[in-house]
This record gives structure tokens, C-alpha cells and sequence, in this order.
């Protein structure tokens, strides 16, 4: 006798999602899913103010005007991120638990953005970033702080903030210089990609130097909760996230080597508080260093494969989403890659070719 099966194209789209939602934190992050329940939270009450339900009732007309009234509402990078969270959706409503039209996903339409609707100024742009650690190399009263260790780790490894917060001093290996990356969510530090993010990742010797420096001054000399030795320890242990966001905001201050581009005195500014850090116009969250750090490393001649395994993203991703080179930068790579290929051009002469 067979058992008595509900319909899943009778489920409500709330119950959907939510279903959806159970079955992804299987394979991914806190965070990824609580992005996803946020944009799919918008598309459940847009179905309910329109009297669609259940989820079967999804037509591919209603994707295509659930679209027009995103896009009249929110920038084009953000309706990228909300439909690609629901074409996942829908592909999973169809292929999973056969519960809509097959091959609906198709009809979710995905914006085809050009790089300036991706361009974000916010970014820690090379020149900034490199005054600000040149600075920070030469100023003694600086020189392999907290501050200082965190933007040489951020810059030169890429890295996302959640995997700076999970350093150990285990992690970094003076000998051969290079960090380590690990997924350990038992103890409170997950990687966003799990073990596929786990590596290692070298730095320049000066940077390593750094490291070695601000962990025998400056660090603080404590264990988080599970007894592990955080490399950019708070004074209560492992930082928060909101912690190193902060770092990075008091960090990244054109102020602290010259003059405010706002017109502010430093010495009286609220800015320069790590309560108000981030209201300061010029400073930049840790994704924001990433992102400039993504850009410098494909302009100074890295295969984009070779910045993908380093900062634990794919080549289309990182070309779509953290590519904000200008025009003219990427003009400057093309002609750098075609020069280094050249020795295959030469065998396309005529006179090479012989005769079988």
C-alpha cells in the first residue's frame, strides 16, 4: 500500500521558500542563507499581494513582472543578486520537488550588466591602499599594530573578513611565508565556501615580517573561547565581526598619514573614534579591500585562475562581482597576456609549417 504523498504544487510559496531555506544550510554559511530568506522574503510577499498560491500557480508571466517591479525599485547590481537567489529557487521547486512548470527557472531573468553598473567607488582604490601601508611600514608609532597587520593580511591575501577573523597564530608560518586558511565551525570560525575555502596563501616577506612583529608586541596575549589563540585578538579573546569591521574602518583613514580630503581636524574629528569610524567617508570595510585587493592583483599580471585560488572565488565571479579595473586597465592586461603568448604566435608563421 502506498503511502498518501501531499502535492507539493499544493505547498504555499511561504512554505516554499522556507523548505528551501531548511535544505540549504546543509552546504552553506549563516550568513549566505540569511541573504537568501531576505531577498525571497520580497518575492513571498509580492506572491501574496497578488493572490498567487499556491506555488504551483507560479507562471512564468509572474517571474517576468515580479522583474519589471524589482528593477523599477532597487540598483542593478542588487536586482542581479535577488534574481540569480531566485532562479536558484524556482530550479529547485522544478528539479528537486517537481512542484512548478518544468524548466520555469528559464523565464527568471537575469540583468545583463554592463562593468560601469558594477563600478563602486567605495573601493580601497591601489593608490590608497598603498600610501596607507607605506605609511604604516615607516611610522614607528604604527608600525605592526593591530591596525597595521590587519590591512597587510587584508590587502595581500584578499581574503573575506570572516576569514581574517578565523586566523589562529598557528595559521601564519614565518619559515615559509604564507597563512593558512581553515573551516572550523566547531569553534565559531566557518569559512563561507567550507573546506573548499580551506589554503594557504604567501605574502611578501615584508608583510611577513609585519606579522611576525605586531604578534610579539602588540597583540594581545589571550585565547577565545575554545582556547585557541586568535591572530587579531580583541581583549577579551576572538574579535567580533563587528570588531574588524571597525579595524578596517580605523585602518583604511586617509588621515592618518595626510591631510583630511573632508577638511576635518583629526585631533577633533568623531570619526576617528571606532564608534564612528565608519561614518568617515574615505574609510572602507573589509569586502571594500577585497574588492581593491581582487583589481590590484589582475592588474600586477595574475593569472585570474591564480587570484581565484587565492582569494577563494570562481573566475566568473570574481570578473563579474570584484573586477573594477577601468577600461584602460584592462586594455593594459590584454596586451600584457597577447605579449606573453607570443611565442605561439611565431608558430603560425607559413615557413614553420612542414610538410607531413
Amino acid at each position: 500500500m502506498s503511502r498518501d504523498r501531499p502535492d507539493p504544487s499544493e505547498m504555499s510559496v511561504r512554505e516554499a521558500v522556507q523548505r528551501y531555506l531548511r535544505r540549504r544550510r546543509a552546504d552553506a554559511t549563516d550568513s549566505s542563507v540569511q541573504n537568501w530568506k531576505y531577498r525571497l522574503k520580497l518575492f513571498v510577499e509580492w506572491c501574496e499581494g497578488v493572490d498567487i498560491d499556491p506555488v504551483g500557480d507560479i507562471q512564468r508571466y509572474d517571474l517576468d513582472e515580479y522583474f519589471d517591479v524589482r528593477s523599477a525599485t532597487v540598483e542593478p547590481a542588487t536586482l542581479e543578486g535577488e534574481m540569480w537567489t531566485l532562479k536558484t529557487f524556482v530550479r529547485y521547486l522544478d528539479e528537486q520537488l517537481g512542484a512548478v512548470e518544468h524548466d520555469l527557472a528559464e523565464a527568471v531573468r537575469i540583468p545583463d550588466l554592463d562593468p560601469e553598473d558594477r563600478t563602486d567607488d567605495t573601493t580601497l582604490h591601489t593608490d590608497d591602499a598603498l600610501a596607507l601601508l607605506g605609511f604604516y611600514r615607516r611610522d614607528e608609532s604604527t608600525r605592526a599594530s593591530r591596525g597595521h597587520a590587519f590591512l597587510e593580511l587584508a590587502w595581500f591575501t584578499g581574503a573575506r573578513q570572516g576569514s581574517l577573523r578565523g586566523l589562529d597564530i598557528r595559521d601564519v608560518n614565518h619559515e615559509e611565508g604564507y597563512v593558512e586558511f581553515h573551516h572550523r565551525p566547531e569553534t565559531d570560525t566557518p569559512l563561507k565556501n567550507k573546506t573548499r575555502g580551506e589554503r594557504p596563501v604567501a605574502l611578501p616577506d615584508e608583510s611577513m615580517d609585519v606579522l611576525a612583529e605586531f604578534v610579539d608586541g602588540d597583540r594581545y596575549d589571550v585565547e577565545d573561547d575554545h582556547g585557541r589563540k586568535p591572530l587579531l585578538a580583541s581583549l577579551r579573546g576572538r574579535p567580533t565581526n563587528n570588531t574588524i569591521r571597525n579595524c578596517s574602518y580605523m585602518a583604511t583613514q586617509p588621515c592618518v598619514h595626510s591631510p583630511c580630503p573632508h577638511d576635518r581636524e583629526r585631533e577633533k574629528c568623531e570619526w576617528t573614534t571606532q564608534i564612528h569610524a565608519s561614518k568617515c567617508p574615505s574609510s572602507r570595510s573589509p569586502h571594500k579591500i577585497r574588492t581593491g585587493s581582487i583589481t590590484w592583483q589582475l592588474n600586477r599580471g595574475f593569472p585570474p585562475e591564480v587570484v581565484a585560488e587565492r582569494v577563494n572565488a570562481t573566475v566568473e565571479v570574481i570578473e563579474d562581482h570584484y573586477d573594477w579595473a577601468t577600461q584602460e586597465e584592462r586594455w593594459k592586461r590584454s596586451r600584457e597576456r597577447m605579449r606573453g603568448r607570443r611565442e605561439y604566435i611565431d608558430q603560425l608563421n607559413l615557413e614553420t609549417e612542414t610538410d607531413e
